[in-house]
């Protein structure tokens, strides 16, 4: 079983040292890694956001979660990515998705294809990055892509790249994900492009099950090697688990029970996530697992408890 580790996502801070200050105290509490979304609204751009923490920490990995691929070509991205990781030494996780979230795409005017073709191009486009950290010169010719004696330079830091992170739902995503990836996220069902009841429906512990069920599947012997991350969308520390499970139950209409499975939700006391968490990873595998801004100091305790063990 794989060490846990754990991440908190951030959007924004209220000036750059106030960014910077935050960084340093993910870092000084034990949490693995600061991750930024991306998306139109009202957050700092991911990259260099992700660069200036890096910079203002020694330790603290950084990371996407995830860079949507229709935003930027991948030879721009290879690039970008490579420069980040040589800068930091190593420390960013590259996160990439094939874009979800239909206001962004009403907002930027970028065309909001078919799940299927999204996911072909993310697909060219992680073999273009991949060539491009690994090769000097690389040429490719796809449905999406044409690259022509394109330079893979600078160099990253990381032989190979920077460890690719990706995250899904569908059996053709996941397939992908344990094709290019070192980190497999497993998700709710986007397809809707907002959070609604589709994907509240697919929040739930078995759909989170099968979707490990298939990475064990398709990535065979090399599931050991593998790292399942979980989003926690809703987390509470410090009140018993059984009270929270009955309250968002009245609230969102699943048993209690299912409520305390789902991994979107971490709550209870803090024994009881330590316990939760433990399960989790014997039954699932899970060992990494991201919060939000607001769990940062109540979480700490779990953290210095699990992280690394």
């Amino acid at each position: 079983m794989r060490p846990f580790r754990f991440g908190i996502q951030l959007s924004r801070a209220a000036t750059p040292a106030d960014w910077r200050d935050r960084a340093r105290k993910l870092e000084d509490l034990g949490y693995s890694t600061l991750f930024m979304p991306d998306h139109f609204e009202d957050q700092f751009g991911p990259l260099v956001a992700l660069t200036v923490a890096a910079e203002a920490t020694t330790t603290l990995k950084v990371g996407s979660l995830v860079l949507d691929n229709d935003y930027r070509h991948p030879l721009v991205l290879a690039k970008e990515a490579a420069t980040l990781d040589l800068a930091s030494e190593g420390r960013f996780e590259a996160g990439i998705g094939a874009g979800w979230m239909r206001t962004d795409y009403d907002q930027s005017g970028i065309s909001y294809d078919d799940p299927s073709v999204r996911v072909s191009r993310l697909e060219e486009a992680i073999k273009v990055m991949k060539a491009l950290w690994a090769d000097e010169r690389v040429d490719f010719e796809g449905e999406h892509y044409r690259i022509t004696g394109a330079h893979g330079l600078p160099r990253p830091h990381t032989p190979g790249g920077p460890p690719l992170l990706i995250g899904g739902g569908s059996r053709r995503v996941l397939r992908i994900a344990v094709e290019h990836a070192r980190i497999i996220g497993i998700n709710p069902s986007l397809r809707a492009g907002f959070v609604g009841p589709e994907t509240i429906a697919t929040a739930s512990s078995r759909h989170y099950a099968e979707r490990v069920d298939w990475v064990r599947q398709l990535a065979g012997d090399r599931f050991g090697e593998l790292e399942l991350q979980s989003l926690v969308f809703v987390a509470e520390i410090g009140r018993p688990q059984k009270a929270v499970a009955e309250e968002m139950s009245a609230l969102v209409g699943f048993p209690p029970e299912e409520i305390a499975a789902s991994p979107i939700g971490l709550f209870g006391t803090e024994d009881e996530i330590v316990e939760t968490l433990l399960r989790r990873r014997d039954e699932s595998g899970f060992s990494y697992w991201v919060l939000h801004e607001n769990e940062i100091d109540g979480f700490a305790p779990v953290v210095a408890r699990l992280a690394g063990s």
